[in-house]
């Protein structure tokens, strides 16, 4: 888009982040579209690979009915994730530094080799060396977690941490596997793989498309997140979370504070 300053809007998102503190929405005030949100976006990354992060993966948002709901978008859209964001199974997050922190429940797969855009879903395992059940830590830099299709794609899709449970070989379906999100034990969400475009396998189709569009392709070795399979619920101060997905096992986190 002529004029945009992609540079100047990264770094009040990437302040936002550093800082957690939340900011108004910024597509009504720049004039952003979806296509220069993506610039930013890569701009906001560049911000992170420069002190000394690194691209591990990518991963899909909006890929459930129940999140285009939640955040009033209906596009599916992509981000980048970084080892910093990268959380060990089990491990603990620190609460306070983010801004609204949610968690979901997600289908992850890491990737054997570059797949090739438009690939047959019947070579899907050989492109796909693993999949693991997940939890995405999102946190919108948005104040009230309120925003735009260009405004939450220019925030990195709301990437904030992940966890990735054990991995194990891929299984012979992945489209209606059950799903559930505990807090402190107690069942939050439940849902299916299915709520995933259907098959979380299309998600990783979709993400080479769309990821391509802007010149990035995936690479061997990256984790992908495929989406959430239920809507996010709000991370408090102590909470233990558990996400579980049907045959393929178990991913926790815990959060700092009481």
């Amino acid at each position: 888009m002529t004029g945009l300053d992609t540079t100047g809007i990264a770094e009040r998102l990437g302040a936002a982040a550093d800082t957690a503190t939340a900011i108004p929405q910024l597509a009504a005030e720049t004039g952003l579209d979806v296509d220069a949100a993506y610039a930013v976006q890569t701009a906001l990354v560049q911000r992170r690979l420069a002190r000394g992060e690194r691209i591990v993966g990518l991963k899909m948002g909006l890929t459930s009915r129940a999140k285009m709901a939640q955040v009033g978008v209906d596009e599916v859209i992509w981000g980048r994730l970084t080892d910093a964001m990268r959380v060990p199974d089990g491990g603990t997050v620190d609460v306070a530094a983010f801004i609204h922190p949610r968690v979901e429940p997600e289908v992850a797969f890491l990737l054997d080799r570059l797949p090739e855009p438009g690939e047959p879903l019947g070579s899907f395992t050989d492109a796909v060396r693993a999949v693991a059940p997940a939890i995405e830590l999102i946190d919108s830099r948005y104040a009230n977690f309120t925003f735009s299709l260009p405004d939450v794609v220019a925030d990195n899709t709301s990437a904030a941490a992940f966890v990735v449970g054990p991995w194990r070989p891929v299984p012979d379906g992945l489209d209606n596997l059950g799903v559930l999100l505990e807090i402190d034990g107690r069942v939050a969400q439940v849902g299916s793989t299915a709520a995933i475009l259907g098959d979380p396998r299309r998600a990783l189709d979709e993400g080479i498309r769309l990821a391509g569009r802007h010149g990035v392709r995936l690479a061997e070795g990256w984790v992908f997140l495929a989406g959430a399979a239920t809507a996010a619920v709000p991370l408090r101060p102590g909470a233990h979370v558990r996400a579980v997905v049907e045959k393929l096992g178990t991913a926790s986190l815990k959060a700092a504070g009481r």
